[in-house]
């Protein structure tokens, strides 16, 4: 039983999807103002995870990630440059997928809409706000009124609504009725991006696009919702009042928030200029390092950033390669123990059953992963002390694919097993090896010696056998 701790109710709830084997998401995406920075990495890494175990666990899964391709923001740095905002969008869009494939995020059957593509379902959910008396047109802006969904306001962020207008102000310019009124559309301005609308020329607020893009795509109602946990207000809370009101529906069911990751203790931020680019980061270290230690803290705390931790990670990650070697390179020719390897098989199927547990315990990737390195050392142990039989070696061939599956396909994690030989991958001989073989089958006895001899100044020593032939360091 899957268990997801839900913004919304403040507790672990029992996952329970709205169509059986069936699980949508929507995650908040990036706005494409500039490159990304590792904080930003963190919900692309984690909800990644959470589609590939959700899917390792028999759902077909509809993710959804969106970008946010017109923002004040955007639209200052392309005045500044003298260029469209189309062509900031384009620019940071094509650099978020240069960085994140190095992440190994699964792109397949992946929905990424563009804010800008949705205009017109925009306008639809403001039109129904309008009409159902939630939403209010002033000077060419639209307002949510926010007193009018007095009762549901505040729930997300656990926030009181009188306290909250307290301390709200309204901005030069802005007539509101109350100043926790938000944009749903904001009237033109010169030197911006616009769109006919009832109200006139302008563009959308911030808020109403992911109401607009999770109803195309997931309906009225799904099941999960994810973003950081600096969404969940004004954002969140946002967009979950316009859609309950506009389109009604539950929206989504399960929120779910990553944590912060920190610098000398200090949360990431581009607007604070304590930020790390993920693509400086990765001119030093591996995509699969960072997504290791992204993934070996528990989601919703906070993670330290540094050097150091990162160096950790990546000596963590070459431990469990280096035994998935060791297992590539066992001399299968003469495996003659007597040992089955029966305890580690009941290790195996211990932990098998320990990570479903962790992970079924909201995505606990930390404990998960502590699961995977206890398998990993008995396998070292095995390796070191045991006799092994050829049924053993069945065993430890298990748990080599064992590994292998939930390190890559589930976690996300790439691992490198070709077994190097002066930098020749072992595949890679064998394909020589190969290519011998034809030639002592068409008696071309020349090329056949050539490549013996080529082989053997790289240090690499064949003996052929009656059906195979063999090669040592």
């Amino acid at each position: 039983m899957i268990k997801i701790y839900n913004t919304l109710t403040g507790h672990l709830d029992e996952f329970k999807p709205l169509k059986e084997n069936e699980v949508s998401m929507y995650v908040c995406g990036p706005t494409v103002y500039n490159y990304i920075h590792i904080g930003n990495a963190r919900p692309a890494i984690f909800f990644d995870t959470v589609r590939r175990y959700l899917e390792y666990r028999g759902y077909k899964v509809t993710y959804v990630q969106n970008f946010t391709d017109v923002d004040d923001k955007m639209i200052n740095k392309a005045n500044i440059e003298n260029v469209s905002i189309k062509e900031i969008a384009e620019r940071y869009i094509k650099a978020y997928f240069e960085d994140t494939s190095k992440l190994n995020l699964k792109e397949d059957g992946m929905i990424r809409p563009k804010a800008t593509e949705n205009i017109n379902e925009m306008i639809e959910i403001i039109k129904s706000l309008v009409d159902k008396g939630y939403a209010y047109e002033s000077n060419g802006d639209v307002y949510f009124e926010v007193n009018k969904y007095k009762d549901g306001y505040g729930e997300l962020s656990k926030q009181n609504i009188e306290d909250l207008e307290s301390g709200a102000r309204i901005n030069v310019n802005e007539v509101k009725k109350d100043p926790l009124d938000f944009a749903l559309w904001k009237a033109s301005k010169p030197n911006e991006p616009s769109w006919d609308s009832p109200w006139g020329k302008g563009r959308p607020g911030w808020h109403i696009e992911c109401s607009a893009m999770s109803k195309k795509y997931l309906g009225d109602s799904f099941d999960i919702h994810g973003g950081g946990l600096d969404l969940i207000f004004p954002h969140h809370e946002n967009e979950r009042a316009q859609s309950k009101c506009g389109c009604g529906g539950t929206f989504a069911r399960y929120w779910m928030h990553n944590g912060y990751i920190n610098i000398n203790g200090e949360k990431m931020s581009k607007s604070s200029g304590s930020f790390v680019l993920l693509r400086d980061i990765l001119k030093y270290f591996e995509g699969r390092v960072i997504r290791l230690f992204v993934l070996g803290s528990h989601y919703r705390k906070p993670m330290e950033f540094s050097d150091a931790e990162l160096n950790q990670t990546k000596s963590s990650l070459e431990r469990i390669e280096n035994t998935l070697k060791r297992i590539k390179e066992l001399d299968r020719e003469n495996i003659k123990g007597i040992d089955d390897c029966q305890e580690l098989l009941a290790t195996k199927k211990e932990i098998e059953a320990k990570f479903i547990e962790a992970m079924d315990e909201d995505f606990n990737t930390a404990q998960a992963l502590g699961y995977i390195f206890e398998l990993v050392k008995a396998v070292n142990k095995t390796l070191d002390e045991v006799n092994i039989s050829k049924k053993g070696l069945e065993v430890i061939d298990e748990v080599y694919s064992y590994l292998v599956m939930i390190i890559q396909d589930v976690l996300g994690v790439k691992l490198k097993l070709e077994v190097e030989v002066n930098n020749i991958s072992a595949d890679l001989i064998e394909l020589i090896l190969e290519l011998r073989r034809n030639a002592r089958e068409e008696k071309n006895w020349a090329l056949s010696d050539k490549i013996r001899d080529r082989l053997l100044e790289l240090g690499i020593k064949i003996k052929d056998g009656k059906d195979k032939t063999t090669w040592t360091m």
